[in-house]
């Protein structure tokens, strides 16, 4: 076997490879020479057809397939002995030399390999680690929610005002014609909520059941719709009913809804505050994390293989065409989603996994089993049988993949915060998790 390598780029590589004939052919004779001993043709007793007829009959096959393994482990010798680390699926192809050789099978394997990756100064990198607290306020506003999500309405005759419901049949037009999504029949609007654009809610504001109106819209430049985006509509509508909100009193049938049999409210009150200490914790967790990861992404520099990028992106838009299908009312043209969207995303993602991969190898951060089996003993907590759960994802290895990769996360998130300038900054819980809304 003769090998010679070029660089084609930072990163690419052209491996040539010279396989001589008589080794494939060796190893096709050896092949026919053991199906020779069971063969069966017609007219031939078991173990009695002419090599010659089996060749006619199972020697390209057999070749096919010693060319196809031949190429496959003379390549694997050849990136072992050239030490390389190969990124992503070699390209096979015909050699390109000018004076072939007539006595082998020469090909070339066109790949990426890794990079090198150095990570830069981590005790510069900055990250405010927020510091708060659940208080009474954060349990009523929370409380204030579930009520409001459980409001009912009650038909009233008299006209519409904010919180109310109203009920509408419409039809917009942009010069006279009709446009996508303009029509709809016993379409309900919840004054107030700013759903709708404000020309659509003032227009609402004060109708009775029953009345119709017509107005002008104007879309906004950047309105999510590019057909009618910037545009101006006239609108037809027509109020059906018009309802008032009844939001529930926290009252004992309130509380059982929610599991609690007691139907006390202090009793609600400690479940969501236990509740939202837990989200507090995991979301200042992923806030710091995000800041770790990010500071170690700009702290490091290297070329990215195109083909793992080119791997990442396709799978992240199979994602996103897999989450396209479950929604409601999507069209074929819907799906066809460029993969070009994508590779920014996937880049970024290639990258940080290239970094955690160095930094595991480097400074032994792999996951070690008792923080699997915590995570995953933590994980199954939110189940009814949480012993089950453990037991049905340690059955397979493959379900504990993706804790695993949680774990070495983590694991390289400590590490950074070990050496980062990190400060807490005192904040609350609404700042921290955004304000809360009964939608």
């Amino acid at each position: 076997m003769q090998t010679t390598l070029e660089t084609l780029g930072a990163l690419e590589r052209r491996l040539n490879v010279a396989v001589p004939i008589a080794e494939i052919e060796g190893e096709v004779k050896k092949r026919l020479s053991r199906l020779a001993r069971t063969a069966k043709l017609a007219g031939f007793r078991p173990g009695k057809v002419p090599m010659r007829m089996l060749d006619q009959q199972y020697g390209p096959q057999l070749r096919s397939d010693v060319i196809t393994e031949r190429v496959q482990s003379t390549f694997n010798d050849a990136v072992r002995a050239q030490n390389l680390r190969v990124a992503g699926v070699p390209r096979i192809e015909p050699s390109r030399g000018d004076a072939p050789t007539p006595d082998a099978l020469e090909f070339s394997a066109v790949f990426e390999v890794y990079p090198d990756v150095k990570v830069g100064d981590v005790g510069s990198i900055a990250i405010a680690r927020p510091q708060a607290e659940v208080t009474p306020a954060d349990v009523d506003r929370t409380l204030d929610v579930l009520r409001k999500q459980r409001t009912t309405y009650s038909q009233v005759d008299r006209a519409a005002r904010t919180g109310d419901r109203v009920t509408v049949d419409f039809t917009g037009t942009i010069d006279g014609v009709e446009f996508a999504g303009g029509q709809a029949k016993n379409f309900p609007i919840i004054l107030g909520e700013g759903g709708m654009l404000p020309e659509f809610q003032a227009a609402l504001t004060g109708i009775d059941a029953g009345d119709a109106k017509q107005f002008t819209l104007t879309f906004p430049a950047d309105y999510h719709g590019r057909e009618v985006a910037g545009k101006t509509a006239q609108f037809s509508l027509t109020a059906l009913a018009v309802e008032e909100p009844h939001v529930p009193a926290l009252d004992e049938e309130f509380v059982k809804a929610f599991g609690i049999a007691s139907g006390n409210g202090d009793d609600l009150r400690r479940e969501v505050e236990a509740n939202l200490k837990l989200e507090l914790k995991r979301k200042i967790e992923a806030t710091v994390k995000a800041q770790a990861l990010q500071g170690l992404r700009k702290q490091a520099s290297f070329a990215i293989p195109k083909s793992l990028v080119e791997g990442e992106a396709q799978l992240l838009r199979q994602r996103a065409i897999a989450n396209l299908r479950e929604q409601r009312n999507v069209k074929p043209e819907d799906l066809e989603v460029s993969v070009d969207l994508f590779r920014p995303q996937a880049e970024e993602r290639v990258a940080l996994g290239l970094i955690i991969g160095e930094l595991v190898r480097n400074e032994n951060l792999q996951a070690k089993p008792e923080q699997v089996r915590a995570l995953v003993t933590e994980t199954a907590q939110t189940y009814e049988q949480p012993e089950a759960v453990v037991r049905w994802h340690y059955e397979n290895p493959e379900r504990l993949r993706d804790f695993e990769a949680v774990v070495l996360e983590q694991n390289v998130v400590d590490w950074v915060l070990a050496r980062a300038k990190v400060t807490d900054e005192p904040t609350t819980f609404e700042q921290v998790m955004g304000p809360r809304t009964g939608g």
